[in-house]
């Protein structure tokens, strides 16, 4: 396939892969990542805060090269200067980050933005100030959100989906049971970890999941 440089803002998936190398049960995260985009998957947000930025660029080049070969989009957690570097096609920020107005200028047009909100109003500031898509959650309890509190629940995800007009990604819990809820909830499709990371086969997850994904997503 050929190579991906830069992205147009428009957010045609309905899969949106986060990293957890520590959920992997010891496989190489190069490895699950790979097998996950042979099983469909076309966007992966690389999210492992714990590393240096000597070891998260490396990662980062790594997975370049790789989600080229399938034609995927890479998304880095919060690193512009990562992602410029690498030629990612985005980056994925919240509230502790760099402003969204500022990470747009710096980044253009092209690359995409996706802003992780946790209650309608930051939604839609985060579409105010730019933002291509939004995930919000955490929608049900998983421990990897436990510090956000009490999970946001499938009410305020379609209060989120209703106000504001750009995509939006259930996260949080989700996995392939509660994708018709969140879908009949107004979301875009769904953000997950543990749902492939941590499965024994993350093809055959993600196959799964995307599957089931096509089955509820509304076309206008």
């Amino acid at each position: 396939m050929p190579p991906v440089t830069n992205v147009p803002g428009k957010v045609d998936f309905t899969l949106y892969l986060i990293t957890d190398r520590n959920c992997t049960a010891g496989k190489p995260l190069v490895s699950v990542v790979r097998q996950a985009l042979d099983g469909g998957a076309r966007v992966v947000q690389l999210r492992e805060k714990d590393l240096t930025g000597r070891e998260l660029f490396a990662l980062a080049r790594e997975l370049r090269s790789i989600t080229r070969d399938y034609g995927a989009r890479l998304i880095i957690n919060e690193r512009l200067d990562i992602a410029m570097a690498v030629e990612a096609d985005g980056v994925h920020i919240g509230a502790g980050s760099i402003p969204l107005a500022i990470a747009r200028q710096l980044l253009g047009e092209k690359r995409l933005i996706g802003y992780s909100a946790h209650a309608v109003e930051e939604a839609g500031q985060a579409e105010t100030d730019g933002a291509d898509f939004i995930t919000f959650g955490p929608v049900y309890f998983t421990p990897s959100k436990a510090e956000y509190g009490t999970p946001q629940g499938i009410a305020m995800l379609a209060e989120t989906a209703a106000r504001v007009s750009i995509p939006v990604f259930a996260l949080g819990g989700v996995k392939n049971s509660t994708i018709p809820e969140v879908m009949a909830a107004g979301a875009a499709g769904i953000a997950l970890i543990s749902a492939v990371m941590a499965e024994n086969d993350p093809k055959g997850a993600a196959i799964s999941l995307l599957k089931t994904l096509e089955q509820h997503v509304t076309t206008t």
